[in-house]
């Protein structure tokens, strides 16, 4: 099962995130990832909990439902049809971590049961009983730092199930914040070479950061005391080398433990370590944040600004231009497409 953004050759011509909100799908023609078709269907509250546990899909009758919804009304008709489509996960059903080896073997078949011995410790999870890909980001003498990422095999089953049940067939697997970050990659976005992008959904925010289209950060946390364990999903950061570590829940050296109760304080918190952590690593502060998911480019930079954090630009990840001209957009906004761009980029 492919977890990591690979060509659009490789993969269907449509993609569907499943989020605790609604199910979006999408549709692009070639490599470009132009989006020519989209759709979205809305979920009841509490029909998908994301979690690294069995239960994600509560209702799985009504979210087969608005995933076949959505993908019947891009998939296309006559010879055009497809029932091949590549799925989206929310962040808090996986785990997404930053490894560094001394060395690791080129050969995928050699190297997987490296990677999947040194995630032994630091899973919440059986690795056993997880699902691993991984990519590697950097390599130098004497340095491999690998992305990786796990999803229990059951919580799998979950998701390629309610996709099986709508009548299509789910193809690579990818996480909601890696599939946007893609959406960055061939394209004139006019995003610096280095981001720092922010992901919301209902229950969770994600940070993330790249650089020349490596991964620095990816950071997930839970909002408002949802059914997500913020112990469970917080783990995940730029170096992941020791077990003590983890033990005290501390991500690039800031603790996670002192949240407000408000939503928006949480965002807000959760951009300030991001956008510390981008200073401290790249040696200059971010000036621009780039949004997708729930919350709106124009609602993120209230928040941050209300919160004291001024000096930060909120734009929309998903550029207009990513859109064909013919492709209707009622009801669905351009940060929630993100993830299906992204999947549908080469």
């Amino acid at each position: 099962m492919e977890f990591l953004p690979k060509a659009l050759g490789t993969r269907p011509r449509l993609a569907v995130e499943v989020r605790t909100e609604s199910v979006v799908a999408a549709r692009a023609e070639d490599a470009a990832g132009l989006l020519i078709a989209i759709a979205r269907a809305n979920l009841e509250t509490d029909a998908v909990v994301p979690g690294l546990k069995a239960g994600n899909i509560a209702d799985r009758a009504k979210v087969a439902a608005a995933v076949r919804l959505a993908l019947d009304a891009v998939a296309g008709k006559g010879s055009e049809r497809t029932r091949h489509a590549t799925l989206i996960v929310p962040d808090a059903a996986v785990r997404v971590l930053l490894l560094d080896f001394d060395s690791l073997p080129t050969k995928i078949l050699e190297a997987l049961p490296v990677v999947r011995f040194r995630l032994k410790k630091l899973l919440p999870f059986e690795v056993e009983d997880a699902v691993v890909s991984y990519q590697v980001m950097s390599s130098a003498k004497g340095s491999v730092t690998v992305l990786a990422v796990a999803i229990p095999r059951d919580v799998l089953a979950e998701y390629e199930g309610v996709v099986t049940a709508a009548g299509y067939l789910p193809g690579a697997v990818l996480p909601s914040t890696l599939a946007a970050l893609a959406a960055l990659r061939g394209a004139d976005t006019g995003a610096p070479a280095s981001a720092l992008v922010v992901n919301t959904e209902a229950q969770q925010v994600t940070t993330a950061i790249v650089r020349d289209g490596i991964l620095l950060l990816h950071r997930t946390l839970e909002m408002g005391g949802g059914p997500v364990s913020a112990r469970a999903t917080t783990d995940a950061y730029d170096r992941v080398d020791a077990q003590a570590e983890i033990d005290t829940g501390v991500l690039g050296g800031v603790a996670t433990e002192a949240f407000v109760d408000d939503g928006a304080g949480e965002v807000a918190q959760a951009v300030s370590v991001a956008a510390a952590y981008f200073e401290d690593t790249l040696g200059v502060a971010p000036e621009l944040v780039l949004a997708s998911g729930t919350t709106s480019a124009e609602t993120l930079e209230r928040i941050l600004q209300t919160s004291g954090l001024e000096g930060l630009r909120v734009r929309e990840l998903m550029e207009p231009a990513m859109i064909a001209a013919g492709a209707a957009t009622a009801g669905v906004s351009r940060g929630w497409l993100a993830g299906v761009k992204g999947a549908l980029t080469s």
